[in-house]
């Protein structure tokens, strides 16, 4: 009855813990159902987004969080309820599509209807989501590959997930920036699904979708997890993954080339959409080779043998890895990319600073990573998918430890992002800890009480899914939900409709009409430089600097670029300042967008007061300041209104800002 193993009478011995994962589908049903369940999710999410964004709630309010637990606590409660009751009366084909439905309800539900009233994602236009959205507003622009912000570079930041963003947006018929919220919701969904499928192939499907859930849970108890949907679906596969590689290295038999392909194409994907992640499961393959061939040896094999066989094995992951990460990453290689030092690594927060332990957490997850992590250990001996996925455990740990030894090279390994599987694994292992723990109190009791068992864990999974649910909703996405709603929108305005003229935002949709006017051509034809960079999330304008120092090219060369600009800041007059735009070695910009700021001299008793008629154009740039934390330090670079006082150039003031643009 149910998810769990039917008691076996009196007498009888129980079940014998599984020694060997088993693969349960084969490799043409497998393609088929990540291809159709994957297009089911991706459509049902669509429609349901539809839906949600017609509920026409205002803000502020909680009626959006209350209905977004009641329909995800709705789905969680069919979940159970069928994994409790409904093994008898669903034929496995209706099983699988239930599971696919009831993933994409739970997670489009969950995750858009807190968000109905706006257009942004969670995290609005601030902070990395700015350069989220610059990302695929440039996809959404062009069907190559092209790096978010420079002109005519190749990209560095890994433009796989991106550029299917601005497909998507060239398909709905949308600017790149509005496309993010729906395309990054379906992705969450997909997710779902196709974790379900990937544990499918190891675990029977009643606990491959509860895996597939828990992955999901999470993924929202964890900020970085759906908060970077790019990065979420290869930290949600992993875990599967890993513990498919482990069988597929460890295994007697000849290794089966279908699994060695798929190993090899999400390590590929990984690369082309994160770069960590790829890292990680390049490194952890080869952890686990090496671990096998020496518990080989240490069995009686011949070492040569052993090593030459773990080869034969490794070699077609790394061929088709490497065949799909060379669609994205070629221009940058081609172009010498590796040779140019990059600070996108410069980042030490607190939680890379400090060894994860949500095991430790006091909430309903902190406990289910507890159970996973005492179920790891007690069982990593007899157990292969045990000891694969404390292989991944033990493998982050010691990520953690070579970024602290990288801060002896001035750079980090990012260690806390791998956090997120960290948790995924902990979870999925709480899962099947717990389900084994019950498992075995069932084989000690009566029919009547072993279904009273089944009974009682389903609904203290259940009230455990609601809570972890609830925290995501109210607690853990919160801040970010209100960002969607307090950030401004192209038009000037945010999702409440308001406008505070103190606000850069409010002054996006003047600068955008004064630029096309001053210019007359095209966004994807100017390249700008600008105190404003929330321009270029909503506008495909090419930058000649990007805000910040670690979302910069390495091919872009930041610093030579901040110090040119320093140079047409100190121009004599608007000759001197033309000579240098055109001789310069960088594509100069054809438009500025300064600041308006008075500028302060000191008067007798020592104050700074504003002088009248000395205004001077600024600019706020950004400086490394890796490892202090903020990792940036602003300041303030100021040109004299007089080196644009020429017929080359042509301005106008928009509000405190001015936007001079080139002749």
């Amino acid at each position: 009855m149910g998810i769990l193993p039917r008691p076996t009478p009196t007498g009888q011995p129980a079940d014998e813990p599984r020694q060997e994962p088993t693969i349960r589908l084969r490799p043409r049903s497998l393609v088929a159902e990540l291809l159709l369940g994957s297009a089911v999710a991706a459509v049902l999410s669509l429609v349901l987004q539809f839906l949600v964004v017609h509920l026409g709630i205002s803000e502020p309010s909680f009626a959006p969080e209350a209905l977004a637990v009641l329909g995800s606590t709705a789905v969680l409660v069919a979940v159970f309820a069928v994994l409790a009751f409904g093994r008898r009366y669903w034929r496995r084909s209706w099983r699988v599509v239930s599971a696919w439905v009831s993933l994409t309800a739970f997670t489009t539900l969950a995750l858009a209807v807190p968000l109905q009233g706006s257009r942004f994602y969670y995290g609005g236009s601030s902070v990395d989501n700015g350069f989220r959205m610059q990302y695929m507003t440039r996809m959404a622009s062009t069907l190559g590959l092209a790096d978010m912000n420079y002109p005519d570079t190749a990209p560095y930041y890994p433009a796989g997930w991106f550029w299917l963003g601005g497909r998507f947006a060239n398909l709905i018929g949308w600017q790149g920036w509005a496309a993010y919220k729906p395309y990054a919701l379906t992705w969450i969904a997909v997710t779902a699904v196709v974790a379900f499928t990937l544990w499918s192939i190891l675990l029977r499907r009643r606990t491959a979708l509860l895996a597939a859930l828990v992955t999901t849970l999470s993924g929202g108890m964890m900020l970085h997890g759906i908060m970077e949907p790019y990065a979420w679906p290869s930290a949600a596969w992993l875990p599967p993954v890993a513990v498919l590689t482990w069988y597929t290295l460890r295994r007697e038999a000849p290794a089966p080339r279908g699994a060695l392909i798929g190993i090899g194409c999400f390590v590929g994907f990984a690369a082309v959409t994160y770069t960590l992640h790829f890292g990680f499961a390049v490194l952890l393959t080869v952890t686990m080779a090496v671990v096998i061939g020496v518990l080989r040896v240490r069995e009686g094999h011949r070492a040569g043998a052993t090593a030459r066989r773990l080869f034969l094995r490794l070699l077609p992951i790394g061929v088709v890895s490497g065949l799909i990460a060379l669609l994205v990453w070629t221009p940058f290689l081609l172009a010498g990319g590796f040779l140019h030092r990059s600070a996108a690594q410069h980042y030490l927060p607190e939680s890379s600073a400090l060894l994860p332990l949500p095991m430790t957490e006091a909430n309903a997850f902190g406990a289910l990573c507890l159970a996973g992590l005492i179920w790891l250990l007690l069982r990593c001996r007899g157990d292969r998918i045990a000891t694969a996925m404390l292989t991944v455990v033990a493998g982050i740990y010691c990520w953690f430890g070579l970024s602290t030894l990288a801060l002896m090279a001035e750079t980090t390994l990012l260690a806390f992002r791998l956090e997120v599987i960290l948790g995924a694994v902990l979870a999925v292992a709480g899962v099947l800890g717990l389900l084994e723990l019950i498992a075995h109190l069932r084989q000690r009791l009566t029919a009547h009480h072993a279904a009273r068992t089944t009974v009682v864990a389903c609904a203290l999974g259940l009230i455990g899914a609601v809570s972890l649910t609830q925290m995501t909703i109210g607690d853990t996405m919160a801040s970010a939900a209100k960002k969607a709603y307090t950030d401004y929108y192209p038009t000037g305005a945010n999702a409440k409709g308001q406008r505070d003229p103190e606000q850069p935002g409010a002054w996006l949709d003047e600068l955008t009409g004064t630029i096309s006017t001053l210019t007359g051509g095209e966004p994807s034809d100017d390249i700008v430089l600008s105190t404003n960079y929330t321009l270029m999330s909503f506008h495909p304008y090419l930058g000649f600097q990007q805000e910040t120092p670690h979302y910069a090219n390495p091919l872009a060369d930041y610093e030579q670029r901040a110090a040119a600009i320093h140079r047409w800041a100190d121009a004599d007059d608007s000759r001197e300042l033309l000579r240098m735009l055109e001789h310069g070695e960088f594509p100069p910009p054809n438009v500025f967008v300064l600041r308006n700021t008075p500028k302060s001299t000191e008067d007798s008793e020592g104050t700074n007061r504003p002088a009248r008629n000395s205004d001077e154009l600024t600019l706020n740039l950004k400086a490394d300041a890796f490892p202090q934390q903020p990792n940036v330090r602003d300041y303030t670079v100021s040109f004299a209104p007089k080196v644009f006082d020429s017929p080359a150039f042509v301005q106008r003031e928009v509000g405190p800002y001015t936007v001079i643009a080139r002749r």
